[in-house]
């Protein structure tokens, strides 16, 4: 058996070592609300999202199996290898990696859309702008790139109408036209799925538009939603549960609602960001609580309380780490290549991971999360150096000197701090503007009580609100914590990578390579400066 030190899928006797998950869990119903309402039509019958809103906990004995593969090198992670759709890969092996061709002029829309009212409506707004031509005869890649840039509400409105079948009366949306698939299930009529994708991401495509194609619950799938924080002053989140997912044991995403729609870091509210972590919290919390048979009822600090204490008295946990992770901003190339992972409303993801998995014998093996590089790495710095590497790293913050030796220019890397956190720009800059916010003594959210929540919570808004004042429009966030079962002096930290318009990243990065321009302390002055 590997040592739990060293993680690699290659063993002492020249094998490679797969784990493989068999995800068999439960998920608490903790959704307050039941909003039942019909997303389109189908063979003229409507389509209603029922599936969405369960009334009763969940329980899923088989889930789709994931294997995990260490690394060769542990400092590359692991390869999650979905068995599913790798199965129907291995019985017809199809990689391509050129994106689809883009077409040469043609229409887009069917001999009825173009009779309708609804495009002789479009078309005449378009002839009064003075357009030269129909949107709907350009090539295709144009109406990708209008679809991503445009901020003309009348015609991302018109490339809708391209991309899908929508129900209209002319003059009000009532729906999606539906259609079966290959399992007699209803899904929507897409006839253009990248332009679909694309101009529904446009935060200038009209509401109305997005909560129809896109926003309400069950348009995008079956997912359930399995929590809910408010609505609350304005403020509205769902939390969906995907069970079949790239994270064995299934995910979880904290979604702001249709109620409330999202789409810019400027649009969000403290209120917003409360509900989105609160739900992370809680769903952890719940879960941990289920695994040690604690009572779910009640404040979510006392169950937090309760969890700590029965760990302390030696109580074992399946699930020993979490993942948290933020993409935002969505960018599609005219080219037809996706620039950025997220997707229309902002909202957090958010999982738990085992301790181990089984291998392909049967055997108990590490299971991965980046937390444990951190974990290895401060292990060998206390191994050599005889300190903590985290008290030590504060320390270094707190006392940073500018390298260029100029002290009149601003020598502080520090954002933001309180009694729990600190906000800071990294000694070493990632992605050309890296930061990170740190616990001063959590190292996972288990041990953050509920001003400590809230601490970290405004850290991470303020970040953020500041990433958006200096025009950032992706961004890539993600949690780096300590096993729950370990104490090794390990903290609690999150770290943001905004992504540079100039930077699109090439070898130089992939080998860990960052390169920037600028010092961190004139970066994190600047910061300073926007947060004001």
């Amino acid at each position: 058996m590997l040592m739990n030190s060293l993680v690699t899928c290659v063993t002492p006797q020249g094998n490679f070592r797969v784990g493989l998950h068999k995800p068999c869990f439960s998920v608490k119903n903790l959704r307050n609300t039941t909003e039942i309402q019909a997303m389109g039509m189908l063979d003229g019958l409507p389509v209603e999202n029922q599936i969405n809103f369960p009334q009763e906990d969940l329980h899923f004995q088989h889930a789709e199996e994931v294997f995990e593969v260490p690394n060769p090198f542990p400092f590359w992670g692991a390869t999650y290898i979905l068995k599913t759709p790798a199965d129907r890969t291995a019985a017809s092996p199809n990689f391509n990696f050129a994106p689809l061709p883009v077409r040469g002029t043609q229409t887009g829309l069917s001999s009825e859309d173009k009779d309708s009212g609804f495009y002789n409506h479009i078309k005449e707004l378009l002839r009064q702008k003075g357009e030269a031509y129909l949107i709907d005869y350009l090539p295709r890649h144009v109406w990708l790139d209008l679809a991503q840039n445009s901020r003309d509400p009348e015609v991302l409105a018109f490339i809708a109408r391209m991309s899908c079948e929508l129900i209209s009366d002319g003059q009000t949306l009532k729906g999606l036209v539906f259609e079966k698939d290959k399992n007699g299930r209803p899904r929507p009529h897409i006839k253009d799925r990248e332009l679909f994708e694309v101009v529904v991401n446009n935060p200038a495509l009209p509401d109305t538009y997005k909560l129809t194609m896109v926003l309400t619950p069950g348009i995008q799938g079956s997912n359930p939603i399995v929590g809910e924080y408010g609505p609350l002053n304005q403020t509205h989140v769902w939390e969906y549960l995907r069970a079949n997912s790239y994270i064995p044991g299934g995910h979880y995403a904290s979604n702001m609602a249709q109620d409330s729609i999202r789409y810019d870091l400027a649009q969000l509210t403290w209120q917003d960001m409360q509900g989105l972590r609160t739900l992370y919290y809680q769903r952890i919390y719940h879960q941990l609580a289920q695994e040690l048979g604690i009572a779910t009822q009640g404040p979510l600090e006392a169950m937090r309380v309760a969890i700590l204490q029965r760990l302390k008295e030696g109580a074992k946990l399946k699930h020993t780490s979490t993942i948290w992770g933020w993409n935002y901003g969505f960018d599609y190339s005219s080219s037809g290549f996706r620039m950025n992972a997220s997707h229309q409303q902002i909202h957090h993801q958010f999982a738990m991971a085992p301790a181990s998995v089984e291998d392909l014998e049967g055997q108990p093996m590490p299971s991965y999360v980046v937390g444990d590089l951190v974990n290895a790495f401060i292990q060998e710095y206390k191994r050599l150096y005889h300190v903590d590497f985290f008290s030590t790293y504060l320390q270094a913050i707190y006392s940073n000197r500018r390298m260029d030796g100029k002290n009149d220019r601003p020598a502080n890397l520090i954002l933001y701090e309180d009694e729990h956190v600190i906000a800071h720009v990294p000694k070493a800059q990632r992605s050309q503007g890296e930061v990170q916010v740190m616990a001063k003594t959590a190292g996972n959210i288990l041990e953050l009580n509920e001003t400590a929540r809230e601490s970290i919570n405004k850290a991470i808004y303020r970040v953020m609100q500041a990433f958006s004042r200096m025009g950032v429009k992706m961004n890539t966030a993600y949690e780096v914590s300590r096993r729950f079962d370990r104490q090794n002096g390990q903290l609690l930290f999150y770290c943001f990578l905004p992504r540079h318009p100039d930077s699109p990243g090439a070898f130089s990065e992939r080998q860990e390579r960052w390169i920037t321009g600028h010092y961190p302390e004139d970066y994190a002055a600047y910061i300073r400066s926007i947060m004001k």
